[in-house]
């Protein structure tokens, strides 16, 4: 059983930037890729970015070059460093987790096995 708890989510001004973190239990994060989702009100749960277990990364079209993911396997911490957003960028963002089954990043419609409890980021003036 793995836990994941994210941090790091606020009020920020549009142009402004974040970086959240998601730390993991357990003493296998190494083992796992990672991944970022969002979820805004009325609307279906987005792909955002993943990092396999061996840091190579996938981001999806709407972040690309705005957002980079990374990891660090000493604290069982990924993160997220969030640039330039813009009210759209407003939602519930949740980490994930994928027990290790291809050195790839996990596609966006690829199933994880864990799942945080979110934080809220809204972007506004």
């Amino acid at each position: 059983q793995v836990q994941l708890v994210e941090s790091g989510g606020g009020l920020v001004q549009p142009g402004g930037s974040l970086r959240l973190s998601c730390t993991a239990s357990g003493r296998t994060f190494s083992n796992y890729a990672m991944g970022w989702f969002r979820q805004a009100p009325g609307k279906e749960r987005e792909f955002l970015s993943a990092i396999s277990v061996s840091s190579t990364t996938r981001y999806s079209d709407s972040v690309k070059g705005r957002f980079t993911i990374s990891r660090d396997n000493g604290k069982n911490t990924v993160h997220l460093e969030m640039n330039a957003l813009n009210p759209e960028d407003t939602a519930v963002y949740y980490c994930a987790a994928q027990w290790f089954r291809s050195w790839d990043p996990p596609g966006p419609a690829s199933g994880y096995d864990y799942w945080g409890q979110g934080t809220q980021v809204t972007v506004s003036s």
